[in-house]
This record gives C-alpha cells, sequence and structure tokens, in this order.
C-alpha cells in the first residue's frame, strides 16, 4: 500500500528526529569510525554524529525495524524488520559509505528478530521470529543465502539472539529460551552444525543479550534469572555462574565485554554495573531511569553509551563511570503537538503522564513537567505565548507556564468522562474544551481564577478536535458522533451541523475561513462551506486507515494530513491533490502542523517518535 501510494509523489525532506526505540535490544550502536551512533526508529535507521547530533536516515523499510548489527569493518549495516503475518520481513544490508542499500534479502516470515556479521565481513547470519524459527546464513558478497536450519531443537524454546565468533567466519552462537548453541558453518556441504552447550542441572533462560570474549574462549550470558552464565566455548561447557549473593533484579538485559577484560551489565530495574569476568564482583553501579537494553562501546571502551526503555541514552566515561544524559525521548504514543501562533523556535507534545517542551531547530527538550498516573489528551500554546492549556482524562484542565512549567491554573470536573480536545481564543481570555461525553464548555479566564460561561449539549459523544475562528466569537468541533458543529461562542448556539456516517477525527478552518475542511475514519478529506453548511468536495486520503490529524498552512494553499497509514501527506488546497509525501514512521501518526514560517512540519506518532520535516513550495 505504502508503495503504491508514493510511487509518483516526491518525498518530503526529513530534516531531524526526536525519537529513540528503546525497547530493541541492542539497537544503540557505535560505528566502528568512532563518530557516529546508529539506531532505529520505526522504519528508518538513525547515523547521528556523537560530535554535534547532525542526524542521516537510512530508509528503506516499510514496518519497524527489530533490530541492527554493524560490521566490524564498519563497511556494512544490517537491519531486520517485523511484519505483517504470512508476509516476509526483510533484511537490508547498507553500505556505510554511500549511504545506500547494498543487498536487500527476504526469506524469513514476519519478524527477524536478530543479526550478526562475521568477523572478516564475509558473511551475514540472520535469525527469525517465533512464527519462522530459522537461523539462515548469508553471503555478503554474492547477496545470496548458502544455507538455512531450524534455530532450537522442536522440544526446546525459542532462538532470541545470535552473535558471531570474533575471529571465525565459521562459528556463531545461537541462544534464547531453552537454548544455547555454538554452530559452525560446513561451507562445501552448504550446512551449518550445531552443538548444544552443556549448562549441567542450572536452567536458566538467557533473555537477548550475550557475548563472546575477543579470545573466543568465553561465552557470557545474562539471564532472566539475574546472573550470569560463562560457558566454555569450544568444549560448550558452563565454566562458571554468578554472583552468587546478589542478583540482578527483573534479570540481565544488557551485557558487553571491555578490551579490559570487565564486564558491563545492564538489568531490567535499571541498574548498569561494572563487573569482573572472574568472580562477577560488582565494581562500580548507577542506577538508570527504567530497563537498560543497550550497551555500546566507543574505541577500546573507555567511552560508552547505555540507552533504556525509556528512551534515553546515556554517556559513560570508564574512568568516573558517571551518568550523563545525552538524549531524551517519548517512550509511548504521543497524543498531540502545538506550535506558539506566530512562533516557531519552540513546540509542545504531551503523552501519558507528561507535556515536554522542545527547541524546533536543535532537537533537544526544554522542559518537561509530569503529572503521574494521569494522560494528557490535548494540548495549545495559547497566543501570547505565556501559557500551556492541556486536556486530561481525570476530567481536568490545567494550565501552566511554558518558561518553568509552574502550575497556573487548574480547572477541576471540567468535564465528567475526561477532557479530550481544547483550544484558546486569540485574545487570551477564554478556553473551550471538549469531553468524552460530547459536552462543550467554554471558560472565562481571570486574574485569580476561571468562570464556566456556557455548556453546549449538541453532541452526543465525545470530541475529537477544536479550532477557534480567528475573530474569537465563533468555533467549530468534531466528534466521534458523526457530527460538525459551527458554534457562536458569544451567544452560546449552534449555527451549522455537518454529518457524515463516519466518526470525525480532526477539522481546520481555511485562513479565509469561508470553508472547513474534516477527516475521520472514512480516509477521505471533505470540505464544507461555513455559511450553509454544505459538503462541497470529498478527496481520498488514505488507501488504509484513518486520518487522525491535519493543518492548514497561514497562506491557505497547502494542508498536511497524518493517519494510521503512518504517513505525512502535504496536499495542494485548492488542486485537492498530494504535492508531497514523508515516510519514516514506524506507528500510525497522532499530530500534524505546519510552522507558521510554512518551511517547517512537524509530526508525531504512536511509538513516541517526533519528525521535523523540510516543506518546499512545488
Amino acid at each position: 500500500t505504502m508503495a503504491l501510494e508514493t510511487l509518483s509523489v516526491p518525498q518530503l525532506e526529513l530534516e531531524a528526529v526526536i525519537g529513540f526505540n528503546g525497547y530493541v535490544f541492542s539497537g544503540l550502536r557505535v560505528h566502528p569510525d568512532r563518530e557516529h551512533l546508529i539506531y532505529p526508529l520505526g522504519c528508518t535507521v538513525i547515523l547521528k554524529r556523537i560530535k554535534d547530533g547532525k542526524q542521516e536516515f537510512l530508509h528503506g523499510h516499510t514496518n519497524n525495524v527489530s533490530c541492527v548489527s554493524v560490521s566490524k569493518s564498519g563497511s556494512y549495516i544490517a537491519s531486520g524488520q517485523v511484519n505483517f503475518m504470512g508476509f516476509k520481513a526483510a533484511i537490508i544490508i547498507w553500505d556505510y559509505a554511500q549511504r545506500k542499500i547494498y543487498a536487500e534479502l527476504l526469506l524469513h516470515k514476519a519478524k527477524v528478530e536478530a543479526l550478526a556479521f562475521s568477523p572478516n565481513d564475509k558473511y551475514l547470519v540472520s535469525l527469525g521470529g517465533q512464527d519462522d524459527g530459522s537461523i539462515v546464513v548469508w553471503n555478503i558478497e554474492t547477496k545470496q543465502a548458502i544455507c538455512g536450519s531450524p534455530a532450537s531443537a522442536q522440544s526446546s524454546g525459542h532462538c532470541l539472539a545470535v552473535q558471531y565468533s570474533n575471529t571465525n567466519d565459521n562459528i556463531f552462537v545461537s541462544a534464547g529460551s531453552g537454548t544455547l548453541r555454538v554452530w559452525e558453518l560446513d561451507l562445501p556441504n552448504r550446512k551449518i552444525w550445531p552443538t548444544e552447550c552443556e549448562t549441567g542441572l542450572l536452567k536458566r533462560i538467557v533473555k537477548l543479550l550475550f557475548q563472546i570474549s575477543d579470545d573466543d574462549q568465553f561465552i557470557f550470558c545474562g539471564t532472566t534469572s539475574g546472573d550470569i552464565m560463562k560457558i566454555t566455548l569450544n568444549t560448550g561447557r558452563l565454566s562458571d555462574c554468578g554472583p552468587n549473593k546478589r542478583k540482578y533484579s527483573l534479570g540481565v538485559s544488557a551485557l558487553r565485554i571491555l578490551k579490559c577484560g570487565h564486564l558491563l551489565v545492564g538489568s531490567g530495574s535499571g541498574a548498569f554495573t561494572l563487573c569482573s569476568t572472574t568472580n562477577f564482583k560488582i565494581l562500580k553501579e548507577v542506577q538508570l531511569v527504567k530497563g537498560v537494553t543497550s550497551i555500546a562501546t566507543r574505541g577500546e571502551g573507555q567511552q560508552f553509551f547505555v540507552g533504556t526503555e525509556a528512551a534515553q541514552m546515556y554517556r559513560f566515561s570508564y574512568e568516573d563511570f558517571k551518568a550523563e544524559l545525552i538524549s531524551t525521548n517519548h517512550n509511548n504514543a504521543v497524543k498531540d503537538v502545538a506550535i506558539p501562533f506566530a512562533i516557531s523556535e519552540l513546540f509542545a507534545t504531551c503523552t501519558e503522564e507528561d507535556i515536554r517542551v522542545w527547541h524546533i531547530d536543535k532537537p533537544i527538550e526544554l522542559l518537561r513537567i509530569t503529572v503521574p498516573n494521569i494522560t494528557c489528551n490535548s494540548l495549545g500554546i495559547m497566543a501570547d505565548g505565556h501559557s500551556i492549556i492541556s486536556a486530561w482524562n481525570d476530567g481536568t484542565i490545567r494550565v501552566f507556564a511554558p518558561e518553568s512549567g509552574r502550575l497556573m491554573l487548574i480547572i477541576y470536573n471540567a468535564h465528567r468522562m475526561g477532557v479530550t480536545a481544547i483550544a484558546g481564543t486569540r485574545d487570551c481570555r477564554r478556553i473551550v474544551s471538549g469531553g468524552g461525553e460530547g459536552q462543550v464548555r467554554v471558560w472565562e479566564l481571570q486574574h485569580q481564577g476561571h468562570r464556566l460561561l456556557e455548556t453546549m449539549k449538541e453532541h452526543r459523544a465525545s470530541i475529537t478536535c477544536i479550532k477557534i475562528k480567528s475573530n474569537d466569537k465563533e468555533c467549530v468541533t468534531a466528534s466521534s458522533d458523526g457530527a460538525c458543529i459551527i458554534w457562536d461562542i458569544v451567544r452560546f448556539v449552534s449555527l451549522q451541523r455537518m454529518i457524515t456516517n463516519t466518526p470525525f477525527r480532526t477539522v481546520c478552518y481555511h485562513p479565509e475561513e469561508y470553508q472547513i475542511i474534516t477527516s475521520g475514519t472514512d480516509r477521505k478529506v471533505a470540505y464544507w462551506e461555513v455559511c450553509d453548511g454544505a459538503a462541497i468536495r470529498e478527496l481520498e486520503a488514505s488507501q488504509s486507515g484513518a486520518i487522525n490529524s491535519m493543518h492548514i498552512s497561514q497562506d491557505g494553499k497547502h494542508f498536511v494530513t497524518g493517519g494510521d497509514d503512518k504517513l505525512v501527506k502535504v496536499w495542494d488546497y485548492m488542486a485537492g491533490a498530494v504535492t508531497y509525501v514523508g515516510i519514516g514512521h514506524g506507528g500510525s501518526i497522532t499530530s500534524v502542523k505546519i510552522c507558521d514560517n510554512n518551511r517547517i512540519l512537524v509530526s508525531t506518532s504512536a511509538d513516541g517518535a517526533i519528525f521535523r520535516w523540510k516543506l518546499r513550495e512545488r
């Protein structure tokens, strides 16, 4: 579908991404050139220069990237993806120097679980997901599969990870739930032969991470039980296990061997330690936010980078072992994005529990406002830039100062079934809110509080979007009951009603305010006359999935849509045709906004990503 929709349309230029998928185990890597971090986000593989944060993007996957590997020489990057049941999941080998696709490999079904390069860049070994269960060895030069085998015996568990020997192109190891095998490639016969490792009475699940020592003498396996198994590679027998007294809470989730011989260990509880490989004694320890999922060393290991489930990246030096937070990102769905009127240096996003303010040119977090255990459904920034208004699922409206995050005003019990949409007037004196029960309420902001002016009760289901006319006298509300209503917010009466048989998700006024456009679950964009509510045009906006958000440029020439098809589309308003398509989001697009200078577009998605695109006149 994505290929059909984007075949003849030029692509939007992606300028920057705020996001890191901390749930991809070993997803964060340092390139051997020591200059770039490599990590996946959605359908994109990101190369981020360590020195100045400059980003480059590798586009080619059609669904979420599930694993990443970098060859020892640094010539190649390999990435695998997930796909829908019954479809094959692609592996892409990238030419690092050219930043282009070197080969696309298709054999595994539904998901590629893990990838590993052989030490001399001869072979790539790939592991399929639970619905595939096979290991395949690929010849990098010929771009062909050499051989394959089921990853584990039928009676044993599910294989989760693979890693190549550091010195031998014909030896690699696989591990997982109830399985740990050393494999040997028999190239003349095009076979791979497994040897089961013996752990005796010790039964452990190797979650996702294990490491082979540089001299290929030992395999170190992190387990879900919170300890580390040390196995002799050439015999496949258990050599040691520890620590004995204090196991890692929530299991060992990341592991890395340093050149000096010590181990870096991350746990599911966020504990990050340096420990000895001889007796597993903990030498240094730091507590991070949420579980550690990636450890990447730079050069000889004097510096290393750590990724966590909280979508945060940390930098450490070996000497002081102090955590330096270098990147913060959303780790769950972004619900809404707001850009101040006539200001484009900042924008705000909201998600479960928090609101964050970002710098639009440098993708860095400037402010975080956290309200535990409550979800922010919608937000806006008042026209004067002095307050952030926000709608929360506990039925409360909260107003914050954008510089400090100070709570300026709270309106309790604003809506009975949660506040689902919110907007502020241009004069900054009133707020219009919508609730899950379908009511629309107008609030007056006063010097020392607020006053409810009126409640309007014509919608029968939750309000999904509110837009206010520039004269502050009218507003339009979209609802999941299939109605859009234009209201007089001075006399508090409805002026026009637009009805279809589809739940509306979003509505926009054209800047000249004689028309509105709507969209929703029927995948269409409809144009309506404001004066009489007549439908005048309908566009097929998506071949798959609802349209969740729309925004019109200040000059009215273009509008942008985003939805469940994961595509950002820029439209010519008069022609009703797509002029650009943005590809890269790995989750459903939740919000899109055009900056007032019309040169930048911000889109957010359900996987926590924030994309910044460059808008060009066509």
